[in-house]
């Protein structure tokens, strides 16, 4: 499966030919450089590994120098690996966002924004005392009866409770490509994509 390591730049809107009004995220997609190929023989399946945004050298190990040195290229800040690439290519080459084209679907992964310790109504979209569940009455916002009495005596596996929401890899799947800023190395697709501003994102064909 073809694709690129990308950054989401952020959330804008355009107007389609019939005037409608869609929106849409603007993703920087590449250029990624091939810093290793993985082949049958020697690693016992096939790979590209793509290097994305260069990192300063101070902050590199020596081995992870040494290990894009032989790409050619500096050290990177994302890398990742890509299996059953659509075309062959070589240790150092360079792959842009033209490999996209207008119309087409991809899909996006990214991890999604973190939002902390949050209660059941944000969560788990329990209805709070409007509509309530879970045997509560007169508090807005808990999360009500959680267990049985005397048995099972124990809170089950699983029970939607308060914890630590965002932050998951999410993948949104067929989104389609708008627009594609070669020059720019630009990639304009309809909706929304997991992460903040600035964050990485793997884009799949």
């Amino acid at each position: 499966m073809s694709g690129l390591i990308g950054k989401k730049i952020g959330m804008t809107s355009i107007f389609d030919e019939n005037g409608k009004n869609i929106p849409c995220t603007v993703i920087e997609a590449g250029p990624c450089v091939v810093t290793q190929v993985r082949t049958n023989e020697v690693d016992g399946y096939e790979a590209l590994q793509l290097g994305f945004d260069d990192k300063n050298e101070k902050h590199s190990t020596k081995a992870a120098l040494g290990h894009f040195k032989k790409a050619g290229t500096v050290a990177k800040k994302k890398v990742v690996e890509f299996q059953d690439f659509a075309t062959e290519q070589k240790l150092g080459d360079l792959i842009d966002v033209t490999i996209f084209e207008e119309g087409e679907f991809v899909d996006v992964q990214g991890v999604s924004k973190g939002k902390g310790f949050q209660g059941v109504v944000k969560r788990h979209g329990f209805g709070g005392v409007g509509q309530a569940t879970h045997g509560q009455h007169n508090r807005l916002r808990a999360p009500g009866s959680v267990g049985a009495s005397s048995y099972p005596s124990r809170v089950f596996k699983g029970m939607r409770m308060a914890g630590r929401m965002g932050g998951e890899n999410v993948k949104v799947q067929n989104l389609r490509v708008l627009k594609v800023v070669a020059e720019k190395n630009l990639l304009v697709v309809k909706g929304c994509i997991p992460g903040h501003k600035n964050s990485y994102v793997i884009i799949q064909k």
